[in-house]
């Protein structure tokens, strides 16, 4: 037995002493996170460059750019709005009707279809947005039965771990991005569009046979029956409250994604136009420039899970969910207030550095993980068992409805609507001005709202083989 394997909480303050050790289904679950979070980030990475260059401004008019770009925008943020609202159907779908294995197994397959559509459809708008809708299907209607299965794996006797499990799970999706955001651009680059959205759907491939291998190890919880899960939903009671209680944290989460969502879209497309040489002889993609902050937020995450938070609650001060939800909306505005900065620049016909954007994305996944770690873990907690995937889907429906608004503020501008305005500078000026009034309303709820002291953890226990 390891030392930090022995330093595992105990069941109970009369219990015997015992080791908790995580669920065996865990490196599963972890390992198909990985595979389809680089189908995922693959095709994301390259998707609003690609659709300029391919569709929108393939001649490279300088006069049509600003028009093609909001064009590109409105469309990513169109497809992730689909592929984060679709979660709820899928999680009804789990918890009422297929259970979770089973819709994570048959959507998995459907989402290597999408991919193999944009491989194939690379040079057909028709075909390609095809290709798009059936990967926001497949994407979305796993998504939150994927959250709602990791914590459906643990037991009274290991629920204490159950924080760092979803640590590791948001690693995990890091870890995917930050390959994918590797490689997927320099596919792009030396072999076109067909091997670079091609190869995503092989990950995801992966992915899906991960999945599958685990099967003999899931907990599955089987699911509760349509009616039986309309009843515990909508009735009376214990459904009711948790839905409210939930509601009133995740009303303010929408706006922080909205400035987390511009990273993979504005922000990639911003970076066409800096000085992208970091040091002499090195010139990245501008897709590539992202993976600064997921680099950052792989070391940060632990950091402040095991470092930081542990440190200040010895200090005194209360790290209470909200609370580290409060600070990362804060911090999440400071880096959108660098990128607009940097795009006062641009617009006036400068090109500084790619290091300034570089640093925007280190605070940005700063307070992003300050949030969702968060997020993720108050949604599975907060929920009874007829519907912890749809709660879990509610989270990812704030995400939903971020991209809606994005996708709608972008169309706007792209139409010379009456956002026409918004473009520019502007466009990150209106978001910090958002997140200003969302932060404050978010305060004065939150200060009305029950709080847990924050536990520092005990010594990492060791993955269960």
């Amino acid at each position: 037995m390891t030392p930090s394997a022995a330093a595992a909480t105990q069941i109970s303050a009369d219990a015997p002493a015992a080791v908790a050790r995580f669920p065996r289904a865990l490196p599963f679950i972890i390992g198909s996170e990985v595979a389809e979070r680089f189908s995922y980030y693959g095709m994301l990475t390259i998707l609003p460059t690609f659709l300029v260059a391919q569709f929108f401004n393939p001649t490279q008019q300088a006069a049509l750019t600003p028009g093609a770009e909001a064009q590109a925008n409105a469309l990513v943020h169109s497809f992730a709005a689909l592929g984060y609202a679709l979660p709820v159907v899928g999680a009804l779908l789990a918890d009422w009707v297929l259970g979770k294995y089973r819709v994570i197994l048959y959507l998995s397959l459907l989402y290597c279809g999408g991919h193999a559509l944009l491989a194939a459809f690379h040079d057909d708008l028709g075909g390609f947005r095809l290709g798009l809708l059936v990967v926001a299907v497949g994407m979305g209607g796993i998504k939150s039965s994927v959250t709602a299965n990791l914590g459906d794996q643990f037991t009274q006797a290991n629920a204490g771990l159950l924080p760092k499990a979803f640590g590791w799970f948001q690693m995990s999706i890091d870890v995917g991005a930050a390959l994918a955001t590797v490689v997927t651009p320099l596919l792009y680059a030396h072999y076109g569009p067909a091997v670079a959205f091609g190869v995503p759907g092989l990950l995801m491939a992966t992915a899906a046979l991960t999945f599958w291998l685990g099967r003999r190890r899931y907990v599955r919880v089987p699911p509760t029956g349509l009616r039986a899960g309309l009843r515990q939903t909508l009735g009376p009671g214990e459904g009711r409250a948790a839905l409210r209680r939930i509601g009133a944290v995740f009303i303010f989460v929408p706006v922080l994604w909205m400035l987390n969502e511009q990273s993979s879209s504005e922000w990639v497309l911003q970076a066409t136009h800096l000085d992208r040489e970091l040091w002499p002889g090195f010139r990245p993609l501008a897709e590539q420039i992202q993976l600064s902050g997921i680099v950052f937020g792989i070391g940060l995450n632990p950091l402040l899970t095991y470092g930081l938070y542990p440190a200040l609650q010895r200090r005194g001060v209360r790290v209470t969910p909200l609370r580290r939800m409060g600070a990362g909306m804060v911090i999440a505005a400071l880096a959108v207030g660098i990128v607009g900065g940097v795009q006062l620049r641009v617009d006036a016909g400068g090109h500084p550095s790619a290091w300034w954007q570089i640093l925007a994305y280190c605070v940005l996944v700063g307070g992003v993980i300050m949030v969702a770690i968060t997020g993720l873990e108050y949604a599975y907690t907060h929920a009874p068992k007829a519907f912890k995937s749809l709660t879990t889907a509610l989270w990812v429906l704030t995400i939903a409805a971020a991209n809606f608004g994005l996708s709608l503020l972008n169309g706007s501008i792209a139409r010379g609507g009456w956002l026409a305005g918004l473009h520019g500078a502007n466009f990150y000026w209106f978001s910090v001005g958002l997140m200003a009034v969302n932060v404050t309303l978010f305060a004065l709820v939150a200060a009305r709202l029950p709080q847990k002291t924050y536990v520092a953890p005990a010594a990492e226990p060791q993955l269960a083989s």
